[in-house]
C-alpha cells in the first residue's frame, strides 16, 4: 500500500528524501489555516508538523490519519488528547535540537553580559562613545540558575560550567542529581531566582508552566540578574516583564520565544534597549533542520511499517 504524507510546511530536503526512499508519496501543502488543513489532510495517512496548528478538527477530518509527527520537541500545536482517542500517534524528535538551542542559549548569555546588541546599533548610528558609555560584566563566577534541566538545560549546564567557568544551579523536580554532577540542583524555584545571575528557563508549555514566570517572581531576581527564555513565550508573563526591565529591577532578558508569535509590534519587550529577541529561530541551523526532519521522518516511517516509535508523545487507543 502506498503511504501519502501531508507536509504543511516544508522541510529540508534530508527529511523528503528520507520518505521517497522508503516509498511514501508527499504532498506538500498549500497553507496552514485550519480550513486549509482540513481540506488537505483528507487522504493523507500521515503529517509531518511544524508549527502550523492541528486541533481536533483538523485531526478529525484525516479519515485514514495515524500519526503525527512534530518537526521539533513542543507538541502545544497538535490536540494530542483527540490524536490518542482517535487512535492517531503523536511523535516528535526531541534529540534532534538539543545542542542547537543551547548553543543559542550560550550566546545570549554573551550577548547580554557584553551589551553586544546595544553596542553595535549604537557603533552603527555614529555613537563609538558606548564603549565608554555603557559597561559590561565578566561571565566567569558568575551564576547561571536553570530552570528546566532537560536534555537542552543540561547541555547549556555544561557548557557554562566547562567553557564559560560559571556556577550552575537549577530547579527540575523530574531530575536525579547524580545524573548532573555540574549542576548544584534545589528543590526551589525561589532560590534559584533569588541567587542567579542568569536566570535561563528550559521548559515545557502545559498548564503548571504557562504564566509561571510572573511579576511575583521575577521581582525576586536581582536587580543586576537577567532573564532568559528560549523555551516557550507562555511561561513568562510579558507585560509583568516587561514592567520590571522599565523600572529596571532587573538588567536586561534575552527572548527567542514569545506568547504569540509573530509578537505584536505594540508589544513593549520590542521597544527596550535592555532587551535581545530573536525569532523563536534558536533552533534553526543548517545541521538542526537536517536533524528534525530525519527525526520526524523517522517517527512516520517506524508508525507506518507497524513498530513503535522511538519518541512518541502518546500512546494511542486502538
Amino acid at each position: 500500500m502506498s503511504y501519502k504524507v501531508l507536509i504543511p510546511q516544508d522541510i529540508s530536503e534530508a527529511g523528503k528524501k528520507y520518505l521517497r526512499e522508503k516509498g511514501y508519496e508527499i504532498k506538500i501543502g498549500s497553507g496552514i489555516s485550519v480550513a486549509t488543513l482540513q481540506q488537505e489532510v483528507q487522504g493523507c495517512h500521515a503529517i509531518l508538523a511544524r508549527i502550523a496548528p492541528f486541533p481536533a478538527e483538523v485531526l478529525r477530518a484525516g479519515k485514514q490519519l495515524k500519526v503525527i509527527s512534530r518537526h521539533g520537541v513542543g507538541v502545544d500545536n497538535i490536540d494530542v488528547q483527540t490524536a490518542t482517542e482517535l487512535g492517531i500517534y503523536v511523535t516528535n524528535a526531541p534529540e534532534s535540537n538539543a545542542g542547537s538551542v543551547a548553543e543559542h542559549t550560550i550566546g545570549l548569555i554573551v550577548a547580554l553580559a557584553r551589551n553586544l546588541v546595544r553596542c553595535h546599533i549604537a557603533v552603527r548610528n555614529g555613537n563609538f562613545e558606548i564603549r565608554n558609555q555603557v559597561l559590561g560584566t565578566d561571565i566567569a563566577g558568575k551564576v547561571l540558575g536553570l530552570i528546566g534541566v532537560g536534555r537542552i538545560g543540561k547541555i547549556v549546564a555544561g557548557k557554562a560550567a566547562a567553557g564559560l567557568e560559571m556556577k550552575v544551579i537549577g530547579y527540575d523536580p523530574f531530575v536525579e542529581p547524580s545524573r548532573l554532577p555540574e549542576v548544584e540542583l534545589t528543590d526551589s524555584v525561589e532560590h534559584v531566582l533569588k541567587t542567579a545571575d542568569f536566570v535561563s528557563l528550559h521548559l515545557p508549555a502545559n498548564e503548571k508552566t504557562i504564566g509561571m514566570i510572573d511579576r511575583a517572581k521575577i521581582f525576586m531576581m536581582k536587580p543586576s540578574a537577567y532573564l532568559l527564555n528560549v523555551a516557550r513565550g507562555g511561561i513568562v508573563r510579558e507585560n509583568d516583564l516587561a514592567e520590571a526591565l522599565v523600572e529596571k529591577r532587573i538588567s536586561g532578558a534575552a527572548l527567542d520565544v514569545f506568547a504569540k508569535e509573530p509578537p505584536d509590534p505594540e508589544n513593549p519587550l520590542l521597544k527596550l534597549d535592555n532587551v535581545i529577541v530573536t525569532p523563536h529561530n534558536a533552533a534553526l541551523t543548517r545541521e538542526c533542520m537536517d536533524r528534525m526532519a530525519l527525526h520526524a521522518a523517522q517517527g512516520i516511517h517506524e508508525v507506518l511499517s507497524g513498530r513503535t516509535p522511538t519518541w512518541p508523545v502518546n500512546r494511542p487507543k486502538t
